[in-house]
């Protein structure tokens, strides 16, 4: 019952860090890993099944507030398509131990560049230039295959490279949110090609993850959420620094 509760409650901050900085998904998989009894293989494919629910939710939120732009969303979600399945492709093929140690570092790079102070622009990119639009389908691939590669979910990966990019933090959350169902179903058609899927665990964690977003969503467009990004950057230093240690 107790690892339930924090398994439980793993999955409430993982929503809330989704639905307010795009980054925080990636943290599912060590608490299924160490809570669960899950291996990091499965870990990771059933993370990714439960993102599919998150990014609907994300963008039906977002998009009631008017914060997705489409124009940069679609060719992001484009980009992603086949990557996210030859993602879950060559995680299948990497060893537990080898998977564990790349999840790891993902998850400190990810706390790293939530610590980052957030670049001041007087003038953002928005999409309609040839150039851009090509930089977004490049996005797009790399988060689709890094996603599909460790169940992160694809805002690991896009909201970083959109916002050094220069283009909006906040609709490069936005455009996250779609991206989300985009490389959960196709990397999670890749998983049940290739992996393995605990739906029994994706079920009861499912719930609370869509509560922390609705939280998360709220904050973003409510709040400074300096307090939170610093709270989730710790928690991913933390993590992928344990994951290392166990794993090395």
């Amino acid at each position: 019952m107790t690892t339930y509760a924090l398994i439980a409650a793993a999955a409430v901050f993982v929503g809330l860090f989704i639905g307010t900085v795009g980054v925080g998904g990636i943290l599912l998989i060590p608490a299924l890993t160490y809570l669960g009894g899950l291996t990091v293989h499965t870990a990771a494919a059933t993370a990714l099944f439960t993102f599919v629910f998150t990014g609907i939710l994300g963008t039906l939120l977002f998009q009631r507030r008017g914060s997705i732009d489409w124009r940069i969303t679609k060719p992001v979600c484009a980009g992603a398509v086949i990557f996210s399945v030859v993602g879950a492709w060559a995680a299948s093929r990497l060893e537990a131990r080898l998977l564990a140690l790349i999840i790891a570092a993902i998850v400190v790079f990810a706390g790293a560049y939530i610590l980052l102070p957030a670049a001041r622009r007087e003038r953002f990119r928005d999409g309609r230039s040839p150039g851009e639009r090509a930089t977004l389908v490049g996005v797009g691939a790399v988060s689709g295959f890094g996603s599909g590669l460790s169940g992160a979910g694809g805002p690991l990966f896009s909201v970083p490279m959109m916002v050094l990019a220069g283009f909006v933090p906040l609709a490069s959350v936005g455009a996250s949110q779609v991206l989300q169902i985009v490389t959960a179903v196709f990397g999670t058609a890749g998983n049940l090609a290739y992996g393995h899927i605990d739906f029994k665990v994706a079920g009861l964690i499912t719930g609370f993850e869509l509560a922390g977003v609705v939280a998360g969503v709220r904050l973003a467009h409510a709040v400074s959420v300096d307090t939170l990004r610093r709270l989730a950057a710790a928690l991913c230093i933390v993590v992928g620094a344990f994951m290392l240690w166990r794993n090395l």
